[in-house]
Formats: C-alpha cells, sequence, structure tokens
C-alpha cells in the first residue's frame, strides 16, 4: 500500500470514519475477525470490510491473516495503542466536563478478580460510602489479566487483581497477601483423614484456576501441587474463586484456596486442608491504577482513600496467613 496522499492526511480527522477504528480495536482485541464480529453483533464480512476500508484509508497494512494465522503488523500496533488512548479519553469526556465544587458524586467503576476478598478493602468502601452516599459503583469480577486491561484502557477507576507482570503504563500497591492451601471436599476418600503425607495426593485428579500454571500469575500455586505429585487429571478449571470452591466441595478433585477464605468452610465441614501444611505459597494482591486517567471526584476520593489505608497500614496487618 502507498501512503495517503498530504492533501487526504490533513483531512484525515474529519473523513475518518471512527467506527472503523472502533472495529479495528476489538480486531486486535480478540485477535480475530470471527470473535470481533461476535462481540461487535456483526456479520463477518462486515467486519472485514471494516478492516480493509481502514487500512485503504491509512495506506497502511494494519494486519495480516492467512489461514492460521493472525498478526498484527509494526503499523497495526501503534495504532492500536493510539486507539486505546482515544476511546479511554473519550469514554472519560463526562469526567473532564465536571463542575468543580459540587458535592463529591460520581460512579466508581471497580474491576476485581474473583478470588479478593479483604476486610481492608470492604473498610475502605464502606466508609467511603458512609462518607458520600451519592457516589455510586460498579464491582466487575474478571481474570487479573482483564482487570489490567480495563484499567489500562481506562474502562475501570481501578483495579484489584493478581500481578505475573507490571505494565509500565500501570501504577501498583500490594494491598494484602494471601496464602494458598490444598483442599477436598466431603465426598472425596481423602477428606477427614488425618496424618497426611504427600505422598497420599500422588495421582489425584484435581481443579485449579485458569491462572494455575508455572508461566502464570499462580506459579507458587502450581509449584506447590507438582511438589506433592499431584500428577492426575485436570477434570475442570475456572477463573471464579467460588466456582473453583464448588467443584471441589462436590468432589471433582483436590484444589487449591486461599487460607483465608478456606476457613468458614472447613469449620463447616465443607473443606478439608491437605498437605502440605508448612509454608504455604504466598500471592500478592495489588491496587492497580492507571495514572493517566482522568477521574472523576468519587473515582478520586475512593482510589486516595484506597492508597491511604495501604500506606496507613502495616504489612504484617494486611497478611492473610
Amino acid at each position: 500500500m502507498t501512503d495517503p496522499r498530504p492533501d487526504r492526511t490533513a483531512r484525515l480527522p474529519f473523513d475518518l470514519d471512527w467506527n472503523l477504528l472502533r472495529t479495528f480495536l476489538v480486531i486486535v482485541e480478540e485477535r480475530g475477525i470471527t470473535a470481533a464480529a461476535e462481540r461487535l453483533n456483526l456479520k463477518q464480512p462486515t467486519v472485514s470490510n471494516a478492516l480493509r476500508r481502514l487500512e485503504e484509508r491509512l495506506g497502511r497494512k494494519l494486519i495480516v491473516r492467512k489461514p492460521g494465522r493472525f498478526e498484527v503488523t509494526p503499523e497495526g500496533e501503534l495504532l492500536h495503542e493510539e486507539a486505546v488512548e482515544i476511546f479511554g479519553t473519550v469514554s472519560r469526556l463526562p469526567v473532564l466536563l465536571r463542575r468543580k465544587g459540587e458535592e463529591v458524586v460520581g460512579h466508581v467503576n471497580i474491576a476485581v478478580a474473583s478470588h479478593v476478598v479483604s476486610p481492608h478493602f470492604d473498610s475502605v468502601l464502606s466508609q467511603f460510602h458512609q462518607d458520600h452516599p451519592r457516589a455510586t459503583f460498579t464491582i466487575d469480577v474478571a481474570t487479573s489479566l482483564n482487570v489490567a486491561t480495563a484499567v489500562m484502557q481506562k474502562r475501570a477507576s481501578f483495579g484489584l487483581c493478581l500481578v505475573h507482570q507490571m505494565l509500565p503504563q500501570l501504577e501498583y500497591a500490594r494491598l494484602f497477601r494471601e496464602y494458598f492451601g490444598l483442599y477436598c471436599g466431603p465426598r472425596h476418600r481423602l477428606f477427614g483423614k488425618t496424618g497426611l503425607e504427600m505422598s497420599d495426593l500422588r495421582g489425584e485428579t484435581f481443579v485449579s484456576f485458569q491462572t494455575d500454571r508455572l508461566t502464570d500469575a499462580l506459579r507458587p500455586v502450581a509449584m506447590m501441587r507438582a511438589s506433592a505429585q499431584i500428577d492426575g487429571r485436570r477434570v475442570a478449571t475456572s477463573s471464579n474463586l467460588e466456582e473453583v470452591r464448588r467443584m471441589i466441595v462436590c468432589g471433582l478433585g483436590i484444589g487449591s484456596l486461599p487460607l483465608h477464605i478456606a476457613r468458614t468452610d472447613e469449620r463447616n465441614d465443607l473443606l478439608w486442608r491437605l498437605p502440605p501444611y508448612d509454608d504455604p505459597p504466598a500471592i500478592d494482591i495489588y491496587l492497580v491504577w492507571n495514572p493517566r486517567a482522568h477521574f472523576n471526584r468519587a473515582e478520586e476520593g475512593m482510589l486516595t482513600l484506597m492508597r491511604q489505608s495501604i500506606d496507613q497500614t502495616p504489612m504484617d496487618e494486611r497478611d492473610y496467613r
């Protein structure tokens, strides 16, 4: 493709169909035309044609599509980065237009990983609501990766999640540290048995979180399972803590859960702790925010209160062993 003529380049902001840019953004995020069409509720040829029109208008190849291959070109990567910023800024226009000096109102959209159970977060949420009852909230549960993506794209005010790799575009503060143990449910053959050794777990089937892999955020948990030689069949996975818990309780297999979350179920004879009992793997949960986002007063106040709570609370009080 050739470069667009200079006069066409000057007219680009006025002539460009911004829907093409939005479609391109979704294509890259979904890694394919078909998935993008499903998300946009459009027909596949419509999405494919939108990509073609955008490439022709910009005079650049943005995506290489061949059977079994989807690759974003360097020009496409650059456009994607800019598109994320553009749409993030547009989505924040109501924030920029707010009036100063009003009562603290506004909407706070918090993205959280499913296993974020923290009395410190609960305390901040409760305090902020009491101080600013007109502020409203949405709490969306997602995988930690999607939480970080939502914050980076300014679709979430801030996030609470595991962090496998810190992104330079975001800021992080450790909210708390949790510890994982292995458990089984009442229908499992090991339930209620004492004096168990690691060797007793060998070959057992297991259920796990989707990030419970040696190359992902729950790597220490995957290493614990490997050290116990639980090398049986993985029968189920989920990104949601409640569903992992459900599958363990129902007897599908052994699974890992945060100790502070599982204690109530242990007392109610719904879960049974299995070895190893010493040195449980530690996982840090982070508060994540985008320093380039423009916050409304409610978002700004809630984030400030979260950061103050972290700064003023010693780490040993945020350690949920």
